[in-house]
């Protein structure tokens, strides 16, 4: 696993920003920003510590893929960290094998911190290092428009 970092400043207090980037008031929110990772992109579960959520996405035939994740760390408006521990197929929750093991245990870690009516987002992710260029490219992508619409 290789960590990477982002950073981007936001012309919006932290509620609003959390707000957004998780969908929490407007589930589509979420979807708007985490599209260019895919189209359908979406999450089903809730930001609660402890519980599991499933982000999906869908794949070949309208067939619901995805991950299979645990809201490890919640703290409203500062830091959410989430842990993937297996893969979605279908309704079918995979959680062993050779494609579960490229991820298990990858983090995700987002924290907010404002300051004079600006609030910086900084993520950190694991990934495998095939992804790395991916998520290099998407990631201050889906950031971009994480501020488009918390400053609209």
């Amino acid at each position: 696993m290789k960590t990477l970092t982002f950073r981007i400043r936001i012309r919006a207090s932290a509620a609003t920003v959390s707000d957004k980037m998780l969908g929490l008031s407007n589930r589509s929110t979420y979807g708007q920003w985490t599209a260019i990772f895919h189209p359908t992109s979406q999450y089903e579960g809730t930001w609660a510590e402890g519980e599991k959520i499933y982000f999906t996405a869908e794949h070949e035939a309208g067939r619901r893929g995805g991950m299979v994740s645990q809201v490890v760390k919640y703290i409203p408006n500062r830091h959410v960290s989430i842990r993937h521990y297996g893969i979605l197929d279908g309704d079918k929750e995979i959680t062993d094998g050779a494609d579960v093991e490229r991820w298990a245990g990858a983090m995700e870690n987002y924290t907010f911190e404002e300051n004079n009516g600006f609030t910086t987002v900084t993520v950190e992710v694991d990934t495998d290092p095939d992804f790395v260029d991916e998520f290099n490219t998407r990631f201050p992508e889906a950031l971009r428009t994480l501020k488009n619409i918390s400053e609209s």
